[in-house]
């Protein structure tokens, strides 16, 4: 289930936070619900990823040991069953918010045709990694009944798609593209050029909302330059394969940058008008 993948569910809060309504009760409730549903049916993905990798994973060095079916802990009749009761859960939670079971579909479908096939396609495995995240705001947007920005959706995009060629490097690192079959497509001044192309663009959109909507936000412009720099200085500088999720919560400074970050976006979105 993976249940320390789930800070990446945290996109689910982005419409609840940019729109300023971080102290409406009912929102906030709605929010975590949100955050939950979409949890669960992305554990139902892990544990079919699992299933569909379960021999390549026998052969990888790490993978062998700490996936479950792969290192013999887990049947497969046991994964299917625990797969479909996950997404069952996701359903029963966002039962009374169709709008945001609709999204949870979309991510489920696209994650099932990832599963079997477009994580073999170069460059579209990759902007697949980074529509996730995209869903996820929307689901969150969806939870509150408010509007996805065009500024966050096209934001988070180029985030994500940062955050997931940085991942395809640290695998090439590691493997010298003998790992994931896509790997092979690949090379590390390639992924780095799409690093640096979807960085640039993530800064640039998000500067460009700070300065023409919301001036207040305009201190937090170094604070996401450091966060992804310092995100690169530390993928870069490791010797494994890294989520980033992990890479997060191991680094202290990349935590404070996110705590400090989110600690000023409350503040001026709170204090402006909304997003």
């Amino acid at each position: 289930m993976r249940p320390g993948q789930w800070i990446k569910n945290l996109f689910v809060f982005a419409p609840l936070l940019f729109s300023a309504k971080l102290l409406n009760l009912p929102d906030v409730i709605a929010t975590v619900v949100a955050f939950f549903a979409f949890s669960f049916a992305a554990s139902s993905i892990y544990v079919l990823n699992d299933l569909v990798d379960v021999e390549s994973d026998r052969l990888h060095e790490t993978k062998r040991h700490t996936r479950m079916l792969a290192a013999g802990k887990v049947r497969k009749p046991v994964a299917i069953a625990v797969a479909v009761l996950l997404v069952l859960a996701s359903a029963a939670l966002g039962a009374s918010m169709p709008k945001v079971l609709a999204v949870i579909a979309v991510y489920l479908l696209v994650n099932v045709a990832y599963s079997f096939w477009l994580k073999h396609q170069p460059v579209l495995d990759i902007f697949c990694i980074a529509s996730g995240f995209v869903l996820r705001v929307t689901a969150g947007a969806q939870a509150i009944n408010v509007e996805l920005s065009a500024w966050m959706a096209v934001t988070t995009f180029s985030l994500a798609l940062f955050l997931a060629a940085m991942k395809r490097k640290a695998e090439l690192k590691q493997s010298a593209g003998a790992g994931r079959q896509v790997l092979q497509s690949y090379t590390p001044e390639l992924v780095s050029m799409f690093a640096t192309v979807s960085a640039s663009s993530a800064v640039v959109f998000y500067s460009l909302y700070c300065l023409s909507t919301k001036p207040a936000m305009t201190v937090t412009i170094p604070v996401v330059l450091f966060g992804i720099m310092r995100y690169w200085f530390v993928s870069d500088k490791s010797e494994r394969s890294q989520n980033p999720s992990d890479t997060i919560f191991r680094d202290w400074q990349l935590a404070m940058a996110a705590l400090i970050w989110l600690a000023l976006s409350a503040y001026a979105l709170t204090s402006t008008s909304l997003w």
